[in-house]
């Protein structure tokens, strides 16, 4: 090949390299409402909400006996996702998942990550501490957290949209669910994933990536 052919396939190179980083600039995630969602996703009460919805406050404790808020999440792209300890099917898998994303945004400050216990009775902070210690949870990137069951049951059915089953958060309520949801500076939601799906993983990787861009 000579210095002609080199130069031509350099450029060509050049040019593919820079169209796909401007697509990747330039693509905007959806920003997810109750009605754009799967009705069977959304509380009843919120069905029919097209426009304007956030993540509500909430009020959590970590795996070191801290209280976590809304505060604590303040202008920060995040993923959150619903688990308990015990759990020996779907929950490792999730667990090594969001530990693979806090390995890929460890050094960026404005990526972090939220789980909350589904069976809040059962995991205590001293469960928890133990739990994220065998994980290899960075306290500062990410909060395992447990709180009251009322309160994080209405998390997962209205705010955050992951589960399909409707409950009062009581002694029988339970949900098992694996989804991740993306959750934007704006406190919006971006994009709800497959927690267990290593192809929706790389989705939320990428698109955790163009909300950083």
């Amino acid at each position: 090949m000579n210095n002609y052919s080199w130069n031509i396939f350099f450029l060509v190179v050049f040019v593919s390299l820079n169209l796909s980083c401007n697509q990747l600039s330039k693509k905007e995630l959806p920003v997810y409402n109750p009605s754009d969602i799967n009705p069977e996703l959304v509380d009843r009460t919120l069905q029919n909400v097209r426009e304007d919805h956030t993540v509500s406050s909430f009020e959590l404790i970590n795996q070191n006996g801290e209280k976590i808020t809304q505060a604590d999440y303040e202008d920060k792209i995040y993923v959150a996702d619903f688990f308990f300890t015990s759990c020996t099917t779907i929950c490792p898998i999730m667990t090594n998942n969001m530990a693979e994303i806090q390995k890929i945004f460890l050094d960026s400050n404005d990526v972090k990550l939220l789980s909350l216990s589904v069976t809040p009775e059962i995991d205590s902070i001293s469960v928890l501490r133990n739990y994220a210690l065998e994980k290899g949870v960075v306290d500062s990137k990410w909060n395992i957290t447990t709180g009251n069951k009322k309160h994080i049951y209405e998390l997962a059915r209205k705010s955050y949209f992951a589960v399909v089953e409707q409950g009062d958060g009581g002694l029988q309520d339970f949900i098992h669910t694996t989804n991740f949801i993306l959750i934007d500076k704006k406190k919006q939601i971006r994009g709800i994933y497959d927690g267990t799906d290593d192809a929706s993983i790389k989705d939320l990787i990428k698109d955790i990536k163009i909300l950083l861009n």
